[in-house]
């Protein structure tokens, strides 16, 4: 006789350190307040950009990392799904200037859309504490990092043969959406993998302050 497995427990993330209050109101204000403040730090991250291309390099990827570790995988997710419904909005919350349902047509908007389920990858690991050890986290944070380029690279060479008309390949499609990522994208991600671990052991340090 065998027995299913049991599936894998959920542990607290950073932003379950907040108290969580007993009326579902103010829970859902804190929750609500953290996927605001998520928003915000993508959209300062979103900011520090090279433009190389028909696709930035931005800030933008660890951003969702660290929302997504921060807040967990449902809060992760519906912080960027807020991002990007507020710069379709036309809030400049994108990364250059333009925004608004045009943005809708720019070759990086598929990035925008692949921030949703990589924030709630990077959420997911957080939750079985992938998050506490830099190694784990760094894995974990490279997974989630992927996600946006197997949803974005389709959308960007879709955009640019179809809406723009440009006669592309796959080889020059690799080389605007993939080959410049790839070392920021594992710098980045080796960065969140030491500032949220590194979070986890102040934590730990003044939760052992407090029982002295």
């Amino acid at each position: 006789m065998t027995t299913a497995a049991a599936p894998a427990t959920r542990t607290r993330v950073l932003a379950d350190i907040i108290a969580r209050p007993s009326s579902r109101a103010r829970a859902f204000a804190i929750d609500a307040g953290l996927v605001l403040a998520g928003v915000a730090v993508v959209a300062l991250l979103a900011k520090v950009s090279f433009f190389i291309g028909p696709i930035p390099i931005t800030g933008q990827t660890l951003g969702v990392i660290l929302v997504g570790a921060a807040l967990g995988s449902a809060r992760g997710a519906a912080a960027m799904t807020t991002y990007m419904f507020v710069g379709l909005l036309g809030l400049p919350v994108f990364a250059g200037p333009v925004a608004g349902p045009a943005y809708l047509l720019a070759p990086s908007f598929g990035f925008i859309l692949g921030f949703i389920p990589a924030a709630f990858v990077a959420g997911w690991f957080a939750e079985r504490a992938w998050d506490r050890k830099p190694l784990l986290a760094f894995t974990g944070f490279v997974i989630a990092s992927v996600i946006p380029f197997v949803i974005g690279i389709p959308y960007m060479a879709f955009i640019l043969s179809t809406v723009m008309g440009q006669d592309i390949s796959p080889a020059g499609v690799l080389d605007a959406g993939l080959w410049p990522f790839i070392v920021p994208g594992l710098i980045k991600a080796g960065f969140a993998a030491l500032l949220i671990p590194g979070a986890w052991a102040l934590v730990r340090r003044i939760d052992a302050a407090k029982k002295r």
